[in-house]
């Protein structure tokens, strides 16, 4: 994927004078990003009818884990308004930050920060789980709530959507995972938030008996990124899904979505997640309703990724 959009790098930013507003993503590495594409289309939508944001620029940067700390004391210097943290740094920004969302608290991560006057100070959010929720009813018509969802994999991505599926009230949640530490680990922090709901993990080699007919398969695993990966659970081994939603979005179509599409059961890929937690970014900067922005995200992002 070619893009015009320049990754940046903190002696970059230790020199910055670039005029108007600022705001970058921060990852490491951070070549492949798609947001710059789809936040510029934003912006410049959104100054057709609104002048002031006419000077507001989205950049990408290329930051090593062990630099995030100062990285985020530089970027508040050089008075950027927000910040948005992919792959290492949403961990890691959790116990850096001023504040958090509450709704952020539970997840231990945060995707998104908005500057404060406090010297060095950030507030932080996570977008991620409302990016799920609604790319789900979007493109599967399925609404969390009232559902019952099986989630694949126990690491920071399914966190966070496991925090959503319970702050929205899930039927049930059950998640996969191969290793039992991690698994067990993860459930332990989950169980309190479910307030009663039902929060059970299992072998996705072995799928218990039990197991909801009509749930939402959700896939928070790497697996299916290259297409030799096997799907993270055989579908044919687990009650009749009502449909299954991978996080990942390139390639577009993963073997776990393959096998969907061989069942005949609804499936999406996680395009439209990405488009709508980074249009929730943007409204949590500039107070412009992620609606409003979330089609020419879309557009943007599907251009880049050369699929129109």
């Amino acid at each position: 994927m070619n893009s015009p959009d320049p990754v940046y790098t903190l002696a970059d930013l230790a020199t910055w004078s670039a005029a108007g507003t600022a705001l970058a993503v921060l990852g490491h590495p951070i070549g492949h990003s798609l947001s710059p594409a789809m936040h510029n289309a934003a912006l410049a939508e959104i100054a057709r009818t609104q002048a002031e944001f006419a000077t507001w620029r989205y950049h990408r940067f290329d930051v090593p884990p062990e630099e995030l700390p100062r990285a985020l004391a530089l970027f508040h210097q050089r008075g950027f308004c927000g910040l948005n943290l992919t792959v290492p740094h949403k961990v890691i920004a959790f116990e850096q930050v001023a504040s958090v969302a509450p709704a952020a608290r539970p997840i231990g991560a945060v995707n998104t920060l908005r500057r404060t006057g406090v010297p060095g100070g950030w507030e932080g959010c996570n977008t991620d789980g409302y990016g799920l929720a609604t790319a789900v009813r979007e493109s599967l018509g399925i609404d969390l709530a009232g559902t019952a969802v099986v989630l694949l994999g126990a690491g920071g991505a399914a966190r966070a959507a496991a925090v959503e599926c319970l702050q929205r009230r899930c039927a049930s949640l059950w998640i996969a995972n191969r290793t039992p530490a991690r698994l067990e680990a993860l459930l332990d922090v989950l169980r309190p938030l479910g307030d009663g709901l039902p929060v059970r993990g299992f072998d996705p080699q072995s799928p218990p008996a039990g197991l909801p007919s009509g749930a939402l398969v959700i896939n928070a695993t790497s697996a299916g990124l290259r297409t030799e990966d096997p799907p993270p659970i055989d579908l044919a081994r687990l009650p009749r899904p009502a449909g299954v939603y991978d996080m990942i979005y390139n390639p577009p179509q993963t073997p776990l979505l393959h096998q969907a599409a061989a069942l005949g059961v609804p499936q999406a890929n996680g395009l439209a997640m990405l488009v709508h937690q980074g249009a929730k970014s943007l409204e949590y900067w500039t107070g412009v309703p992620a609606e409003r922005t979330a089609p020419v995200m879309l557009r943007a992002a599907r251009a880049a990724l050369a699929l129109d």
